[in-house]
C-alpha cells in the first residue's frame, strides 16, 4: 500500500488515508449447466447452520482464499470489510448480532433468483449471482453473495450483509402509512396547520437530532430520521433551502445524470432533464422539504455548543432570525449533531504575493464566482485550477467574449460526460434500468478493492472511448492522468474527493486553442494587472479566480464547533481506511454524539438511511458508542 506521502502530486490521497491495493481477478471455468439454485441454497444453508453453532472457522472455510465479506450494520453497528478467512473468524469471534442470511426473490426487490453472472465486464470471470435478506437481533437488510468455482467446489468470493431497517421501528410507507385523521368529537382539536406550526417550530420539546446544513446531504438524513420516528431540526444560515446551489456560479449543471441522483422516498419525475441546472434543483430541494414536512430553520447558526459527558447531550445555543426580522435565541439540548455542510471544509483559498494590489476587477475563491460579465470582448481572466468548477468557469468566460488563461499545475482525470454515462453508470444507472435501490445494492455490495479493480477495466474502456479528447488535451498543453492505479476518475473522487474533469465542453475549446493552458507551473505573485507565474511568464488579467478545491471537511468541524470537540474526529474525513471504507464519514466520528453525513446525492441517498439507523439505535438503547 502505498501512502499519502510516497505518491506524486496527481496521485495524493486524503492524508492519513490509503491507497487500497487492487483485487486479482479470479480463474474461474464456464459452467453453463450448474443449477444455480441448487448450488446457492447449498451453501447459505451451509452458512447458516455453521453461524447458529458459532463454527466460525467453518464459516470461513465457505470462503476462496481471496475472498472478501462487506457489512454495513449487518454484523456490527460499523461498516466493515473483512479480507480473507483469517479476518473474517477474527471478527466474528469478537462478536457479532448477525443470525442468518436468506435467498430471497421478492426482497430487497424482485429477482430472478440465483442466477449465473459475469462479475468482469469481458465476460472472463463468471459465477453465481443471489441477493440476500439479511436477517439481524435487530432487524433487516438487503445483501449480496457472489459465488465461484473453486478447484472444482463452489465457494463464497464475495459477501455483503447490511441493516437498514429495524424491526421494532419500520417506516411508515405503504401499507403502514398514517391515517391521517382520528374520527369523532375532540375538545380542542387541532387540524395538520396547527400541528405542523407546532412541530416545525419545536413549541414544547428539543429535537433529538440537530442537523447543521439543509442542502441534499442535510435533507436526506433528516427524511429518513423522520421515517424512524425521530424528532429533528435542521439549521442553515443561508435564507432559504437550496441556496446552497442558488448561489454557486450562474452556468453550473450537474454533471451526475438524473437516474443517478433521486433523493430518498420522493424520485425526480420521469420529465426530469438528465442533467439538472443548479437553480433547478435547488427549487426541488425546497419542494422536497416541504413535501416531506422536514424541520428548516433558515438564517440561523449555531452560536455555541458543548457535549454534557453525563446526560449524554449537547448545550446547543442557536440564534434564529425570523422572517419578520425578530431574533430568536434558544438553548436546545439534541442528543446527536450531524454535521451537513458538505463533504469538503473551508474553501482552500490562496494567499499569494501581492494580492492586496491587485486592481482589476475581480478576484476571489471560485465559491464566490457568480459568472462571467456580459459582453466582455477586450476583457481577460485567468482561471487558477485545472478540475471541473475551472473548466465550468473557463467555459463561461470564453462564451462571453473574454481571453481566458486556465493555470494547471499539475495534471487532471478527465473524462467525458459520454464515457461516464456508458462506463461508470451503466448497466445500473439508466433509462429503463433496475430501481435505484436495487443499483445502490449492486454498486455498494462490491469490496473496495473489487471495485477498484472494475475502475482500472473500464478505465482502459474509457481510453478508447475518449481517445481524441485525451490526445488533443495533452497536445494543447493540458496534461491528463488516469487516476490512482489507472483506476480513472471515480476512483479519485472516493480517494481524494477531486482531481477530475467530467467534460461538458471545455476539453474542446482548449483543444481548439480557444481556452489558453499554462501548464506545470504555480503563482508567484498577483500584479497589479495580472499574474506572475512560478516560471516568470506574466498574465494579464481583468479578472483571476482562484478555483482551488477546498480543505478537509474536519476544517469545518472546527470552525462550527472548535477546536476541542473537532480534535476528538478520529481522522481526516474521507478516503480509504485499510479495509476500504470511507474514513469517519456516514459512522460514528470518534466524538460521542457528532456525526458527519455528506457526498454527492446518489450518496446521501444511500447512505444517509444507514446514518438513521445507527442514531435510532443509539436512541433505543441497541447500540452505544464504540471507541469513544
Amino acid at each position: 500500500m502505498t501512502t499519502p506521502d510516497s505518491n506524486p502530486l496527481d496521485y495524493r490521497v486524503v492524508p492519513g488515508s490509503v491507497d487500497i491495493p487492487v483485487a486479482s481477478w479470479p480463474v474461474t471455468p464456464k459452467d453453463d449447466t450448474v443449477d444455480a439454485s441448487a448450488v446457492a441454497l447449498g451453501i447459505i444453508d451451509s452458512f447458516n447452520t455453521l453461524l447458529s453453532g458459532r463454527d466460525y472457522k467453518a464459516i470461513a472455510n465457505l470462503f476462496v482464499e481471496d475472498s472478501y465479506w462487506r457489512d454495513h450494520l449487518g454484523l456490527t453497528w460499523d461498516f466493515r470489510t473483512m479480507k480473507g478467512k483469517d479476518k473474517i473468524v477474527s471478527l466474528l469471534d469478537k462478536g457479532h448480532h448477525l443470525v442468518k442470511i436468506g435467498s430471497d426473490r421478492e426482497y430487497p426487490v424482485k429477482n430472478v433468483g440465483p442466477e449465473v453472472s459475469d462479475f468482469r465486464s469481458d465476460g472472463s470471470v463468471q459465477g453465481i449471482q443471489v441477493y440476500l435478506r439479511t436477517s439481524s437481533e435487530h432487524g433487516l437488510g438487503p445483501g449480496v453473495v457472489r459465488l465461484i468455482k473453486d478447484n472444482g467446489e463452489w465457494k463464497i468470493w464475495t459477501l455483503f450483509t447490511s441493516m437498514d431497517e429495524l424491526s421494532a421501528h419500520p417506516e411508515p410507507v405503504g401499507p403502514l402509512r398514517p391515517v391521517g385523521v382520528t374520527h369523532g368529537a375532540q375538545a380542542d382539536r387541532k387540524n395538520w396547520l396547527d400541528r405542523r406550526q407546532a412541530e416545525i417550530n419545536f413549541e414544547n420539546q428539543d429535537p433529538d437530532v440537530l442537523i447543521i446544513g439543509c442542502g441534499q446531504a442535510g435533507l436526506s438524513v433528516q427524511a429518513r430520521l423522520k421515517m424512524l420516528n425521530v424528532p429533528t431540526l435542521a439549521i442553515d444560515v443561508c435564507d432559504d433551502i437550496g441556496d446552497n446551489w442558488r448561489a454557486r456560479y450562474h452556468q453550473l449543471v450537474l454533471h451526475d445524470a438524473v437516474w443517478y441522483d433521486h433523493m430518498p422516498y420522493i424520485h425526480f419525475p420521469d420529465f426530469w432533464p438528465v442533467f439538472t441546472p443548479k437553480d433547478k434543483l435547488a427549487q426541488f430541494l425546497k419542494s422536497y422539504a416541504e413535501w416531506l414536512e422536514l424541520n428548516v430553520w433558515n438564517n440561523t447558526s449555531l452560536e455555541y455548543s458543548t457535549y454534557d459527558e453525563k446526560k449524554k447531550q449537547w448545550d446547543a445555543v442557536i440564534k434564529r432570525t425570523k422572517k419578520d426580522g425578530s431574533v430568536e435565541v434558544r438553548v436546545m439540548h439534541p442528543k446527536h449533531i450531524v454535521q451537513c455542510t458538505g463533504h469538503s471544509g473551508k474553501k482552500n483559498y490562496p494567499v499569494f504575493k501581492g494580492m492586496e494590489k491587485f486592481e482589476g476587477d475581480v478576484l476571489c475563491h471560485s465559491s464566490d464566482f457568480r459568472g462571467a460579465k456580459k459582453n466582455g470582448k477586450g476583457k481577460k481572466a485567468v482561471v487558477i485550477g485545472a478540475c471541473n468548477s475551472a473548466m465550468d468557469i473557463s467555459q463561461d468566460y470564453y462564451e462571453n467574449g473574454y481571453d481566458v488563461t486556465l493555470v494547471q499545475r499539475s495534471s487532471t482525470t478527465v473524462m467525458s460526460s459520454r464515457a461516464v454515462m456508458e462506463l461508470l453508470l451503466w448497466p445500473d444507472y439508466r433509462e429503463n434500468g433496475p430501481p435505484v435501490e436495487e443499483a445502490d445494492l449492486l454498486s455498494w455490495s462490491k469490496p473496495a478493492e473489487v471495485y477498484k479493480a472494475i475502475q482500472i477495466d473500464n478505465n482502459e474502456r474509457q481510453q478508447v472511448l475518449d481517445k481524441e479528447i485525451l490526445e488533443g488535451l495533452n497536445k494543447a498543453g493540458y496534461k491528463t492522468n488516469r487516476g490512482p492505479m489507472n483506476a480513472g476518475l471515480w476512483q479519485n473522487y472516493l480517494q481524494r474527493g477531486g482531481g477530475y474533469y467530467i467534460d461538458v465542453g471545455t476539453s474542446q475549446l482548449i483543444i481548439e486553442g480557444k481556452v489558453k493552458v499554462k501548464h506545470g507551473v504555480g503563482i508567484s505573485e498577483i500584479l497589479p494587472r495580472g499574474v506572475k507565474l512560478d516560471d516568470r511568464t506574466e498574465l494579464e488579467a481583468d479578472e483571476i479566480i482562484c478555483a482551488t478545491g477546498y480543505q478537509n471537511m474536519k476544517t469545518a468541524t472546527e470552525a462550527i464547533f472548535g477546536e476541542e470537540i473537532a480534535s476528538k474526529i478520529s481522522s481526516n474525513v474521507w478516503g480509504y481506511n485499510e479495509e476500504g471504507e470511507t474514513k469517519v464519514m456516514w459512522r460514528q466520528s470518534g466524538h460521542p454524539g457528532l456525526w458527519l453525513h455528506g457526498g454527492n446525492l446518489a450518496m446521501c441517498r444511500y447512505f444517509s438511511r444507514l446514518v438513521g439507523i445507527q442514531i435510532k439505535g443509539q436512541l433505543e438503547g441497541l447500540s452505544k458508542e464504540y471507541g469513544v
